[in-house]
Parts: structure tokens; C-alpha cells; sequence
């Protein structure tokens, strides 16, 4: 069974405002966006209101959908597209959460033209030109660097050019050549490193999920790129910054800053 939330903001000519404590509670609970500064605050709070305007929130299997839970997926689906604007979110409306995994049917045909149909239990998934699926006890591990929520919106992005191959609509200074030369590079090299792990019983510092296909990759480091940014840079220097050119953010150098003004702030008074 499918609900429908009417909550504060529902569907206006003009975006309802986020009530102040229905945010303030968003940002204790989602560190990656309080990292961001006055000014991007209230950008990404004006962007969210308005996706939320824009958008038609459902729910299914049995979850009780409530404001908190929209606003809190809306603003993380808004975060990547900040400095890039709604409309690259055009062409869908519906966002379906549901309360945990689900199942999806699927059907792949092999070489020999048979179709083998299966079901899958996924914690997200993007239809292109559809909705939009997420587990809510999923999106509420967001913060470590695994993040549902961002993860089908970066799908939404890369859809946007096509299949989701990891090559989303660059801006006119970034190569296609030179951008799939390096995600391809580093996809590479990071399903050695999965693989090598694997053997070891070891971990990778990334998700390894990341390693099914250049489109999952994208999807994955872009989770990366805006809660675990540090890590990501370290790792792969030249697939941050084509993601900080796409994206048009700067995610380490925001977290630098807030570490910078923690530490002043923290600091113990000299005797």
C-alpha cells in the first residue's frame, strides 16, 4: 500500500518555508551539511524547499512518511546539484521510501538470447525518466561515507546524458575524452584493489560496490566526494578534482575550513 504525505509543504505555487526546527534537527543529524557555510546553508535550504515543491514524496510497505524524513532525503538529493541549480533534476517527479531494503524484479538475457528473470533486494534504486526508490533505514547511515540518498541522485545526474555509464553532462571546461580517460583509470584500479582485498579478507577504504561498472562508480565516489572527501583525494587526487569540477564544490576544502575553526574555537585558553 502506497501513502501520500500532506505535510507543510505541500505542493504551492510558491516553496513553503522549512520550519527552523525541522532544519536545525537536520543539521545535528547530517554533520556533512552543517560543514557548509552560512551562505551554502541557506542556498541549499532555499534549493530544498523548493525541490519540495517541485517533487511528489509517496511511501510503501507499511512506513509512515512524515516531514522530517522528506526534508532530510530532499536535502541530501540537493546537496550535489548546490552550485548547479533544480533543473538538472528535470524529467521525474515521484520519489518513493520505503521503510527498509526491498525487492525489485529483474530480467537479464544472456548470450544465447534466454531471459533469466530473478528478484533483487536493493536499498536504492533511480529509474530513468521514473521515480526515484530509497530505503529509509538505509538513508539514515548517512555521514561515514555511505550515503543511498546521494548515491540514486548522482544516478539522476548521469542519466541525464544517457545510460548511467559515469559520464554525466560536463560543463563546457571539462573534457568527455579526459574524463573518461580517468574514471575508467581509476575504475581500473580500484576493482584491483577490491579484488585484492577480497583475496586478503581485507576492506577497501571505498565502498567496494564500486566496482560493478563505471556507472556504480560514479554513484559511489560521488558519496564519497561529499561525506569522506579527504579519503577520496588521498585516493584518487585526479577523479576529486574532475568531481569538484563537475559538481562545482569543494568538499575537502570545506571540511579543511571546519576543522580550521573547530580547533580556534576548541582551543584551551593559554595561563
Amino acid at each position: 500500500m502506497i501513502g501520500r504525505l500532506l505535510g507543510w509543504w505541500r505542493k504551492k505555487l510558491e516553496p513553503a518555508p522549512v520550519p527552523d526546527a525541522l532544519w536545525d534537527e537536520l543539521l545535528i543529524a547530517q554533520p556533512f551539511l552543517a560543514a557548509l557555510d552560512d551562505e551554502e546553508k541557506a542556498r541549499l535550504r532555499r534549493l530544498t524547499e523548493c525541490f519540495l515543491a517541485e517533487k511528489e514524496f509517496t511511501s510503501a510497505g507499511g512506513l509512515e512518511l512524515d516531514n522530517a524524513i522528506c526534508l532530510s532525503i530532499a536535502a541530501q538529493g540537493c546537496l550535489p546539484i548546490l552550485n548547479l541549480g533544480l533543473d538538472y533534476y528535470r524529467g521525474w517527479l515521484g520519489i518513493i521510501v520505503y521503510p527498509d531494503e526491498f525487492i525489485i524484479p529483474r530480467s537479464v538475457e544472456d548470450e544465447f538470447g534466454i531471459v533469466h528473470e530473478y528478484r533483487e533486494l536493493a536499498s536504492g534504486e533511480a529509474w530513468d525518466g521514473g521515480p526515484l526508490l530509497i530505503s529509509w533505514c538505509d538513508a539514515q547511515l548517512a555521514g561515514a561515507g555511505y550515503n543511498v540518498v546521494i548515491h540514486e541522485f548522482a544516478h539522476k545526474l548521469d542519466m541525464l546524458s544517457g545510460e548511467a555509464n559515469g559520464v554525466p553532462p560536463l560543463p563546457p571546461e571539462i573534457s568527455r575524452a579526459a574524463w573518461q580517460r580517468t574514471l575508467l583509470a581509476c575504475f581500473d584500479d580500484f576493482c584491483a584493489r577490491v579484488d585484492e582485498a577480497a583475496a586478503k579478507d581485507g576492506e577497501t577504504l571505498l565502498d567496494p560496490y564500486g566496482a560493478e561498472n563505471p556507472g556504480e562508480f560514479f554513484a559511489v565516489m560521488s558519496e564519497a566526494f561529499f561525506e569522506t572527501p579527504d579519503v577520496l583525494q588521498a585516493e584518487y587526487p585526479a577523479l576529486y578534482e574532475n568531481l569538484a569540477g563537475f559538481y562545482r564544490q569543494d568538499p575537502a576544502r570545506r571540511r579543511l575550513a571546519l576543522d580550521s575553526a573547530c580547533r580556534t574555537v576548541c582551543r584551551p585558553p593559554t595561563v
